[in-house]
């Protein structure tokens, strides 16, 4: 019962601390002081420490030795490498669903899609970006899954760790802008469209272009807030 508890302490750690280095609580190259983390998470050392050793394995936080822990930094060279590596498995992955997808994987498709596209009634932006977020990747996800490869799949959840803070500079960009959440739409739309067809080449150069349109808008964002 003790080490479930400690598990859970951990694994709520790790999730708070994740989630603030994300939407920018601590900054790029910002020294994780822990007595701040104690205090702003509630936690001892223990969990903390066990949250931070998970984050520097997602390269998330970088260890320094004996000075503690960073944030990891941010740069154009690592968002470029990055998003190309995540369109370039996301090809494959895709490629090999439309092969292997029967029709309950297209119909789970046509579900997340439809549910994506509904969210419209939200009461603030944080739930604006919490909700689309949360539903945008529930549809790619249900895309990829039809590819039947548990290791592709984890190797792009490791990926998927590794771009969300960029992918949040793009967020805030897009999702509280009716004019680019529209673009999604009809993107996302446009997709699902080949995808069902079973047109691999135009599905998958689509979703390579879908997935390398946010690198310009977060370099944007990037220089505009620090001249990274």
């Amino acid at each position: 019962m003790e080490t479930s508890a400690k598990q859970n302490l951990g694994v709520g750690a790790y999730r708070g601390l994740k989630r603030d280095i994300i939407r920018g609580v601590f900054q790029p190259g910002e020294k994780l002081v822990m007595s701040r983390l104690k205090d702003r998470y509630g936690l001892g050392v223990g969990p903390l420490r066990e949250a931070l050793s998970q984050l520097v394995a997602e390269r998330l936080v970088v260890a320094i030795s004996q000075r503690g822990y960073r944030v990891a930094t941010m740069s154009r060279e690592e968002l470029a490498d990055l998003y190309d590596a995540r369109a370039q498995l996301e090809r494959l992955v895709l490629e090999l669903a439309i092969q292997r997808g029967d029709d309950a994987w297209e119909a789970d498709v046509l579900a997340k899609a439809h549910t994506l596209s509904k969210v419209v009634e939200v009461q603030s932006p944080e739930e604006m970006l919490d909700v689309w977020d949360a539903r945008h990747k529930a549809f790619h996800t249900a895309i990829a899954e039809g590819c039947n490869s548990p290791n592709l799949l984890q190797l792009r959840d490791t990926l998927f760790d590794q771009v969300e803070r960029y992918r949040h500079l793009w967020l805030r960009e897009t999702v509280l802008s009716e004019e680019a959440l529209e673009r999604k739409r009809q993107e996302h739309a446009a997709l699902v469209e080949v995808i069902l067809a079973r047109d691999s080449d135009t599905a998958c150069r689509m979703m390579q272009e879908h997935l390398m349109t946010p690198v310009p808008i977060i370099e944007d964002v990037m220089v505009r807030s620090d001249g990274l």
